[in-house]
């Protein structure tokens, strides 16, 4: 039966499985049995506990008296918020980025090559100091640089004016994500359209219109709010609008313009492997530089551009975690406040490993699950 070479691979896996099983199994009941030993408790019932200490952003409600579990979640928002955001920034600058590099403009072109060069060789950890230097010389909240009295720009951050809180404003979120999705599923019946008929439906003005016009009509029909909260100088700081810390933009320009310089060259890469012949055939056309860029170059280039752009989402969001040495109140910045309170580090460890995990996961599925989409599919 040994000889048989699929009997003999399948007799391979389960002993190296089992082997891989076994010594995982000693490691954890070693360290159980260490743990014993030196009367250290494991467990997760200290989530369930009073954190006792302050968080200073938040994207829900938290206070000292709320448990340690409650401070996780404060933690994993406020990463993922800073995450986000860098993705999307990171993306859209890159990208014109490496357009630039291929530029025939020459002093576009070794703008876009410096950039890319400084900004890649230097470490983020240092680029977040110098970010934070930069912030920490801002004059004082009495000497803030203003733009009339919309926007303060002082030491303790960015205060902008805001619309006051209203359903509509939620509401047109929501009117906003359903227009997102109906402007895709309008897009995939164009396409269908076409390559049934041949004849072209309109997408961009008609996804515009969506866009802007299906927000518009929800907060026209839930009263139209137009009420401004505008920052106002109260005692030692500003009240009022909405305050971006020195910390979150620290962190979100460091990430964002690291990661950029790495996807520049991305998509430049992308756009390089397209065959040469395609710009020339649509050239011939008579398509404009940038009908040729985003009608012909691009939807080609993507199918090099998504794999390596994937891990450059997943290095922003890892790289994250260096929101400690800046003070942002991050996962890994809770995780390490309360393995110093209660002792349960092998458990904050735990959590850290699984959060970044999912969320690592969860970037890899919608970037592979996109990358089946635009593909080439050969007959």
């Amino acid at each position: 039966m040994l000889n048989n070479e699929r009997t003999r691979g399948i007799v391979w896996q389960i002993l190296l499985i089992a082997a891989v099983g076994s010594v995982g199994w000693y490691l954890f009941t070693n360290t159980l049995h260490n743990l014993s030993t030196r009367q250290i408790q494991v467990g997760f019932a200290f989530l369930g506990r009073e954190a006792g200490f302050e968080i200073a952003e938040n994207r829900i409600e938290f206070d000292p008296s709320m448990s340690y579990a409650r401070a996780f979640a404060v933690g994993i928002l406020n990463t993922l918020h800073v995450a986000a955001i860098g993705i999307v920034i990171a993306t859209v600058l890159g990208t014109l980025v490496g357009i630039s590099r291929l530029s025939s403009n020459w002093l576009l072109a070794r703008l876009a090559s410096a950039y890319v060069e400084v900004m890649r060789n230097i470490p983020l950890l240092l680029q977040l100091f110098v970010w934070y230097g930069l912030f920490t010389m801002l004059p004082g909240v009495r000497q803030s640089i203003s733009a009339g009295e919309w926007l303060f720009l002082n030491q303790r951050g960015l205060r902008v004016a805001w619309p006051a809180p209203h359903e509509a404003w939620t509401a047109m979120l929501w009117a906003a994500l359903a227009a997102v999705a109906l402007m895709l599923l309008w897009r995939r019946y164009a396409r269908k359209r076409q390559a049934a008929t041949g004849q072209p439906l309109p997408v961009f003005w008609p996804s515009i219109a969506l866009l802007a016009g299906l927000p518009a009509l929800t907060w026209a029909l839930l009263g139209a709010p137009t009420s401004i909260e505008y920052p106002k100088l109260a005692g030692f700081n500003f009240q009022g609008g909405i305050n971006v810390t020195p910390e979150f933009m620290t962190l979100l320009i460091g990430l964002s313009t690291y990661t950029s310089a790495f996807i520049a060259e991305v998509v430049r890469a992308g756009i390089l492997a397209v065959d040469r012949g395609q710009g020339e055939a649509a050239m011939s056309l008579g398509l404009s530089p940038g009908h040729r860029l985003r009608l012909v170059t691009l939807p080609q280039a993507l199918r090099v551009i998504i794999p390596p752009m994937t891990s450059q989402y997943l290095n922003l969001t890892k790289n994250s975690s260096l929101a400690v040495a800046v003070g942002y109140p991050d996962l890994v910045s809770i995780a390490n406040t309360t393995m110093n309170q209660t002792g349960q580090a092998l458990e904050a460890i735990a959590i850290l490993m699984g959060v970044y995990l999912t969320i690592s996961l969860t970037i890899s599925f919608f970037m592979n699950w996109y990358n089946q989409r635009v593909r080439l599919v050969e007959r």
